[in-house]
């Protein structure tokens, strides 16, 4: 075998033979084996083929190759049937009720009478009912176009700057909420709640959570449990809401109408609401400390003046449309139990500053005097005095008795002062800076045009003063970290596509022209967007770096079809003899735009075909996968759309500098 038709035979394949010293006998077998070797002066390879000789035909040594191995099911007509003028070879195809038309064909093998058929089995173009509407559909446009070429240019532009429209109405955010399945309810009280307090209000939203039928199970918890991980107070509850399948829900429920009306159900005195999803929730305090969608940060020196600031700016942001709660950390809001000795007491009778404290640690927290052993496990003792005892200050101060050295038991009163005092029921520090937080959730607003507004709202009715200043947080910080890396890789991938055009074509000129593409894609992207209501995110932004991509691919194929087209005809005028006018450019750009309309359309086909589904997804995700597509969707339809009318406008308006103007 030739050796362009190796890479066409596998060990196994069925091979049909012939030979010339047996006219009109095929044998049907098999390839056993492929030798690795190529003769260098021929540029053949052997095969090997184990045929069946059940009638004692084949004789070793008596016969030769008629025809090479024939590659897989094939289709084959009489020598006869092929009509053959030279230049095509062709035969005739029945079309029913006894008509006949012409199909060109390309020839292949011939052995036993036969030829192989390698090419003429597709339909002809002009045969597709589809391909013969887009044209019908295709080919008055361009007309139109070549004669309005200006025109069409200018449409173009307007459309493209008709997008500003819903652009300036598209809000913006870091990324889309993800629905977990489940929601987190995170509200927050004033500080010094007791905890019997705290369980009475945890069982009361749990109760009337519990009430939605859309509810599976409820789980709240007030505090922090038992260790240095989770600092948050009492006052800071966390309650765990299960949801049921959606296909339990009620008609026209959705994720945020839920929580609308949990919101407005669960609005208490002294309670600030806000809601996330665990997982998000946890992601979000890990890395910026808020647990709301927007927080804001108070940085400064003095405790009390931060707290002054922080409930100034959360007065101002509950009056910004779209705010839902805003809570102001009270930084002084926390309670101490001050015990401050009394040395000259304590001299008196006798004790020392360590006998003092030795007592208050015993009677108030607790002295380990022995462990139990259950089985495997273990318990500490502790042993304090009663509940009663130590319950507030003048117990403590009457009740909690200190042992002198002659055996007296003196009040804990007698020795020291025993008081309640104010001070902060936690520091937070960030940057080497003391810092207070301001917790902010909004409703049917987007993050970036709320933060906006209540950027102003503050510096308008906000003075800060020296050595203290406000910085924005949450989500929002996230999404101004993207906006700066965004603001690289969007011109990089601009860039990188343009030097991939001009390595391709060789040519400045036709870079330029697929590259005027790219804002064309836009328009529908923009108006999808907008329809849709989806703020712009990261995940949409990633979408347009692959909508830029996508519609180069489209620009690509259709300049190539027009650069063949014209080199064809210019070659054929130049056979002819004559000169290339005007005209002939008119005529190459409609073979190549209109006569090429079908694989440029099965590529936009192909795409939306791919990313249509992906549209209509519900599952988990599909939020994000939704927002990728989306502007795919909404820019290949614009992209195609613009793209077959102005790059066609484009190229004769550059190509027809110098040619004579037709007649």
């Amino acid at each position: 075998m030739f050796e362009q038709d190796l890479a066409h035979v596998t060990m196994g394949q069925k091979a049909v033979v012939s030979f010339n010293a047996l006219p009109g006998l095929i044998f049907d077998g098999k390839v056993t084996f492929v030798y690795p070797t190529v003769t260098p002066e021929t540029r053949t390879a052997k095969v090997r083929i184990e045929l069946p000789n059940h009638e004692g035909h084949l004789r070793p040594g008596t016969v030769e190759f008629a025809a090479p191995v024939s590659a897989g099911p094939v289709i084959s007509v009489p020598d006869s049937a092929v009509l053959d003028t030279g230049a095509k070879q062709a035969v005739l195809v029945e079309r029913g009720e006894g008509l006949f038309e012409p199909r060109e064909i390309r020839a292949g093998n011939r052995a036993g009478g036969y030829v192989e058929v390698l090419d003429g089995k597709i339909i002809p173009e002009r045969r597709n009912p589809i391909n013969r509407a887009l044209i019908w559909i295709y080919r008055p446009a361009i007309r139109g176009v070549l004669k309005a070429k200006a025109l069409t240019i200018v449409v173009a532009l307007v459309a493209l700057g008709v997008s500003v429209y819903p652009l300036t109405r598209i809000g913006s955010e870091f990324m889309p909420t993800l629905n977990e399945g489940t929601i987190l309810y995170m509200p927050t009280t004033l500080p010094g709640l007791s905890i019997t307090k705290a369980a009475e209000l945890l069982q009361l939203q749990d109760r009337i959570i519990k009430s939605f039928p859309e509810v599976q199970s409820v789980f709240g918890k007030a505090g922090r449990a038992a260790t240095a991980t989770d600092p948050a107070p009492t006052e800071m509850f966390e309650t765990t809401i299960n949801l049921k399948p959606e296909s339990e829900w009620r008609a026209g429920m959705t994720i945020d109408t839920l929580i609308a009306e949990m919101d407005k159900a669960l609005q208490m005195p002294g309670v600030s609401n806000a809601w996330t999803m665990p997982l998000r929730a946890r992601i979000d305090m890990l890395s910026t400390g808020i647990r709301t969608p927007i927080g804001i940060k108070v940085f400064g020196t003095d405790l009390d003046e931060m707290e002054k600031l922080a409930r100034q700016i959360e007065t101002v942001v509950r009056n910004v449309p779209g705010t839902s709660s805003a809570y102001a950390e009270r930084i002084g809001g926390g309670y101490y139990l001050d015990i401050q000795p009394d040395r000259a007491q304590l001299a008196r009778y006798g004790l020392t500053i360590g006998d003092l404290q030795e007592v208050i640690l015993t009677a108030l927290g607790g002295e380990t005097v022995t462990t139990t052993v259950e089985g495997r496990e273990r318990f500490s003792v502790n042993v304090r005095y009663p509940r009663e005892f130590r319950s507030d200050p003048q117990a403590i101060a009457v009740r909690v008795l200190v042992n002198t050295m002659d055996g007296n038991a003196i009040p804990l009163g007698q020795l020291a002062k025993v008081r309640l005092s104010r001070g902060p029921a936690g520091i937070r520090t960030e940057n080497a800076l003391l810092s207070a937080y301001i917790y902010v959730d909004i409703r049917d607003r987007d993050i970036g045009g709320y933060v906006a507004e209540a950027r102003k709202a503050v510096q308008d009715n906000v003075h800060m003063p020296t050595g203290y200043f406000v910085t924005w947080s949450g989500q929002f910080e996230y999404m101004e970290r993207a906006i700066e890396k965004l603001k690289i890789v969007v011109p990089l991938t601009i860039l990188i596509i343009f030097l991939l055009l001009y390595l391709n074509f060789k040519r400045v000129t036709e870079t330029l022209i697929v590259m005027l593409s790219l804002p064309f894609a836009l328009v529908g992207g923009l108006w999808l967007q907008w329809l849709l209501g989806f703020n712009m995110s990261v995940a949409v932004a990633v979408g347009y770096i692959a909508l830029a991509g996508v519609a180069a691919e489209t620009g690509v194929v259709m300049l190539i079809y027009l650069d063949h087209a014209l080199k064809d005809l210019k070659a054929k005028r130049e056979a002819e003899g004559r000169e290339f006018t005007r005209a002939d450019l008119y005529e190459a750009i409609m073979e190549g735009a209109v006569e090429r309309v079908r694989p440029k359309m099965m590529t936009v086909v192909a795409i939306m075909a791919g990313l249509l589904p992906i549209m209509w997804s519900t599952g988990t995700g599909s939020e994000v996968m939704r927002r990728i597509a989306m502007p795919m969707v909404g820019g290949m339809v614009s992209s195609t759309i613009l793209t077959l009318i102005v790059i066609p406008a484009i190229y004769a308006l550059i190509k027809q500098a110098g040619l004579e103007r037709p007649q």
